[in-house]
């Protein structure tokens, strides 16, 4: 009977242990579920950033391709340097605007009046009526 005992004293302790690794297996399958979940939310996080990154990226191309189709209207540098050089060869400020130019001509020309005069040597006879 001491074996009966002892046997059934080992069942105990086996049936226990199997209970025992039957909970350890099912906190185990709980948290390998709950993890899978948090990564599979972490994975549509980082799927719907890198689809935001992927229309950021399209966009700032967008208007990158804008900016360089704007920058090919503008002037090269080399043009720039051209009109730079004729700019100071003609140099424009120290032209005259039409309005100085009329001035000078008329301070240098005579006046029409004058210009018109018939230039004769003999003096002018005027003739005064009294009356």
């Amino acid at each position: 009977m001491d074996e009966l005992l002892l046997l059934n004293e080992r069942l105990k302790i086996l049936e226990s242990n199997n209970n025992s690794l039957k909970e350890r297996l099912l906190i185990v399958n709980k948290n390998m579920i709950d993890e899978y979940k948090k990564i599979l939310e972490e994975l549509k996080l980082l799927s719907n950033a890198i689809t935001e990154i992927k229309s950021e990226q399209s966009n700032t191309q967008d208007i990158i391709k804008s900016i360089i189709k704007e920058l090919d209207g503008y002037a090269k540098k080399d043009s720039v340097k051209v009109l730079e050089k004729y700019i100071n060869l003609w140099s424009p400020l120290n032209f005259i605007t039409k309005k100085e130019a009329e001035k000078l001509i008329e301070e240098k020309l005579p006046r029409k009046t004058e210009r018109h005069k018939p230039k004769s040597k003999r003096p002018e006879h005027r003739i005064h009526y009294a009356g």
